[in-house]
């Protein structure tokens, strides 16, 4: 099933319209949103929560889902694994939510599943992170590092003429596991790799790191943070130091990037999710954005979007099974297409999805400008077992 958006307004209607009252009920069907409201995350987690609450308000708007509303449970999983596993307990077991949507780190996501799979709910992810997370009950909407890593390193090797990087993360999952890749692609394309540091995710002190940056002199950096404060934190004490080398992060979005002010001009971004996409979907998504929110709208970023896209698939999926049964709509989640501000986005690639890439740099005003993009890139081998 593949629906634009300027359809799916309609298509729900018709479902709850078309199920009558044999299935509805007084109950509405709960959404669970774990996320770091308190933590590293805190800086992004407003504008998730605000695109998460856009989408649920459409779809409510528009009749529900099965002549059912949509409900929200949000709960701080304190972007920890140990936050994550009290937020994903609530929500499971006490709340007894339908779904669990979320954007957190993967240190949080990893301590979820677990519970996840002793609650056999359905889970959809919505953060880029380092691949290969399976679960019978997950699907995932965001960029795996088969993505990313090739856009960004690619251009800083051939039209920046970049040879030497120097690779900085935050110590877990994400940071080890997508810089990983970045060092073998690197070395494998003719780059070389002057030094590979990390930072726990908690820190802020960047000075050894720095350091060894500044001696190393590389041509390029290249960084897999935790999004939100720690994307702050090294920006500013790189860009104190006074280092100038070519600069990509990968996990800096654009709200966070305006919150940078002239520490940001310069700085290379990946995703699937700018601002300044041209397309109606976008135009709707931002102008509606701006209406619910007005002066209190949050930048709509990398980590914002996937979320708001997560809920429209989810209740696709769910019109599509008929029920909110589990088993019915995990596999109805890898069947259904939601059209968006992203542009076309379907979980059906081993329950990743082939998204639109883009690279953007951002300027001295905390904009981005969008470089280049490559539609439809797969996701590689992720979960063939599923």
């Amino acid at each position: 099933m593949r629906i634009s958006f300027q359809n799916f307004l309609g298509l729900l209607a018709a479902t709850a319209f078309f199920v009558g009252d044999a299935v509805a009920e007084d109950r509405p069907i709960v959404l669970g949103i774990p996320g770091g409201l308190s933590g590293a995350n805190s800086v992004t987690a407003p504008a998730v929560v605000q695109a998460m609450e856009l989408a649920v308000s459409e779809i409510n708007d528009a009749g529900g889902v099965l002549n059912r509303k949509l409900a929200v449970e949000l709960a701080d999983s304190a972007s920890s694994a140990a936050g994550a596993q009290k937020a994903y307990d609530a929500l499971v077991f006490q709340r007894k939510v339908d779904v669990i949507i979320s954007s957190e780190p993967s240190a949080a996501r990893n301590a979820g599943l677990p519970i996840i799979t002793r609650g056999k709910i359905p889970y959809i992810y919505t953060s880029f992170y380092e691949g290969k997370s399976c679960n019978k009950y997950q699907h995932i909407n965001a960029w795996v590092p088969q993505q990313m890593v090739s856009l960004m390193v690619d251009y800083f090797l051939k039209e920046k003429g970049a040879k030497t990087f120097f690779l900085v993360g935050n110590d877990y999952a994400f940071g080890r596991g997508l810089l990983g890749d970045t060092n073998k692609y690197i070395s494998d394309h003719g780059g070389k790799v002057v030094g590979e540091e990390y930072n726990p995710i908690d820190a802020n002190d960047w000075t050894a790191i720095i350091s060894k940056i500044r001696e190393a002199k590389p041509d390029a950096i290249i960084t897999a943070t935790a999004a939100g404060a720690p994307n702050i934190t090294f920006t500013k004490q790189l860009r104190l130091a006074g280092i100038n080398a070519i600069y990509g992060n990968y996990a800096l979005d654009e709200g966070t990037a305006k919150s940078l002010g002239a520490d940001g001009e310069g700085i290379y971004l990946g995703g699937t999710y700018f601002t300044g996409i041209q397309s109606e979907n976008n135009e709707r998504f931002l102008k509606a954005l701006q209406t619910k929110f007005g002066a209190n709208a949050k930048t709509a970023s990398e980590l914002s979007v996937p979320q708001y896209d997560a809920v429209h698939l989810y209740a696709l999926a769910v019109a599509k099974a008929g029920t909110t049964d589990t088993d019915a709509v995990v596999k109805a989640l890898s069947e259904v297409t939601f059209v968006g501000p992203r542009g076309p986005v379907r979980m059906s690639k081993q329950r990743h999805a082939p998204l639109t890439m883009y690279l953007a740099q951002v300027n001295a005003q905390g904009d981005t400008t969008i470089l280049k993009s490559e539609p439809d890139v797969d996701p590689g081998e992720q979960c063939p077992n599923l």
